[in-house]
């Protein structure tokens, strides 16, 4: 059990607006594991309040990136000192196997605070080039106070890639974490805060739906950065548009993996299915419409519901564990209603489909492979969020590429191929803002990521997601004069 009684607002843990209490329910036991405040809209008040004069009036904004950077190395140095910890604090929010979850949980964010703190002493804030009509400087300053929302199935990890670049750019953040996750945020700003992170800077105030709209539209936040649903996605960019305040969107996905007639299956097959049921289908860049030449259909189905079969679901602590339960209840009941959905449009179900045998506890569905699937079912189409796969044929490389780009989304994808070059052209093809050929790794934290069509608006990591969190001021300078950057 690890509970908290105060919010952290302004660098401080103060005593909340109400009594309102969030508890966090282990998905494997479910019982509750955790116990913090609900935050409410006068305690998003006091952030942002506390943020804007910590942004208008404090020291951060003006400390040499560098010195900023120093603060992100040492909270990366301090999850690393603590990495198991923080694993199993996470796979008991949410219930991410731990054995992936100490990688892309935890040493993840390390990652990408190393990768900010780096671009603080060679990032260019201010540049001087000849212009037109004389020398003009561009100076990139912090936009200001960054309301920061992430959901729940990498909280940590997203957590970091907003607050890295955010706070390497000299702003102050709001940060709200998802209900379902709330203790590593507050682990998080304890790091923070002994890492000696200025008062006001940062705020974490778990919240619901509800005030997170509030957070939103506070007139006192300059810049939304969220990830989530598109549907939310599409509500925050309407109310920001409104207010003319900037915003940057990571939303959903339902990506396509292409194996082509020329693909070697035992290669193929093991690079790509960890990243179409990881965390447990809960993830964004899942790929989980697989794409097989309608020539090889039979003989993909095989290879992938052998590799499924071999799967161990279970206990997400236990480090065998390939495949946990769903965060909450509802989202397996979510998962459930899809597969329903899939069998009465004529879908079947190659393995899987129901709940594992064994696990009369927690939110447990089994890894699920769906054939004869159709690219306009509805288990084609939307996003579930669970370890449920469609294997879709298809007739030639044209037509995979079509049944790819089908989609509102345009997040992630891959290819695979005997053929590199050949990999590469399907690759150029295929509208979405992430790709992988014949490789496993979805998202290297020094290159932009981001979404075509519902997928999103903007790009995070590299110097594109810091980008996100810098206004642009042009200087027009005298004739002969050249300032010191």
């Amino acid at each position: 059990m690890k509970s908290y009684d105060r919010l952290f607002i302004g660098g401080e843990w103060v005593e909340p607006s109400s009594n309102s209490v969030f508890e966090v329910i282990s998905p494997t036991t479910e019982e509750v594991v955790g116990r913090v405040p609900e935050a409410k809209e006068a305690d998003v008040d006091r952030a942002v309040a506390s943020a804007r004069d910590a942004f208008e009036n404090g020291p951060w904004p003006s400390m040499a990136p560098s010195d900023r950077a120093v603060v992100l190395t040492k909270v990366s140095e301090a999850i690393r000192d603590d990495l198991q910890g923080m694993a199993e604090l996470i796979s008991n929010e949410m219930g991410s196997p731990i054995a992936w979850g100490s990688m892309a949980q935890v040493l993840a964010p390390t990652m990408i605070l190393d990768y900010y703190a780096g671009l603080g002493s060679t990032f260019a804030f201010d540049t001087v080039h000849v212009g037109l009509l004389g020398p003009v400087m561009v100076s990139k300053e912090p936009v200001g106070v960054v309301a920061a929302i992430t959901p729940w199935n990498v909280p940590l990890f997203l957590a970091c890639a907003k607050l890295a670049p955010a706070l390497l750019s000299g702003s102050s953040v709001v940060f709200k974490p998802a209900p379902e996750t709330p203790l590593d945020a507050n682990v998080l700003a304890e790091l923070f805060t002994d890492a000696g992170l200025p008062e006001g800077v940062l705020s974490v105030v778990p919240a619901g739906r509800e005030v997170g709209e509030y957070l939103v539209n506070h007139q006192g936040v300059d810049k939304v950065s969220f990830t989530g649903s598109t549907a939310a996605g599409r509500k925050i960019g309407a109310a920001c548009g409104a207010n003319l305040k900037r915003f940057s969107l990571e939303l959903g996905g339902k990506s396509a993996a292409i194996l082509l007639d020329d693909a070697k299956l035992e290669e193929a097959v093991p690079l790509m299915l960890p990243n179409a049921i990881m965390n447990n289908g809960e993830a964004c860049i899942s790929l989980t419409r697989i794409l097989a030449p309608r020539s090889r259909y039979s003989e993909v189905t095989e290879a992938l519901v052998e590799s499924v079969k071999a799967m161990t679901v279970g206990d997400a602590l236990d480090p065998a564990t390939e495949v946990g339960p769903l965060v909450a209840e509802r989202q397996r009941d979510r998962v459930e209603n899809y597969i329903r959905i899939g069998q009465e449009e004529g879908a079947k179900v190659a393995i899987g489909g129901g709940r594992p045998d064994g696990l009369e506890k927690g939110w447990f569905v089994e890894p699920t492979v769906f054939v004869d699937v159709d690219n306009t079912m509805r288990i084609a189409q939307e996003e579930i969020f669970g370890p449920v796969l469609s294997v879709i044929p298809y007739e030639d490389e044209a037509d995979a590429v079509r049944i790819a780009n089908d989609s509102e989304y345009g997040l992630c994808g891959a290819v695979f191929s005997g053929d590199n070059d050949r990999g590469l052209g399907v690759a150029r093809q295929v509208r979405t803002g992430t790709y992988m050929v014949n490789s496993n790794v979805p998202i290297d934290f020094s290159s932009p990521f981001g979404g075509y069509k519902a997928s999103g608006v903007g790009r995070e990591f590299g110097e594109d997601g810091l980008e996100l969190f810098l206004e642009k001021k042009t200087i027009n300078l005298p004739a002969g004069y050249t300032p010191d950057v």
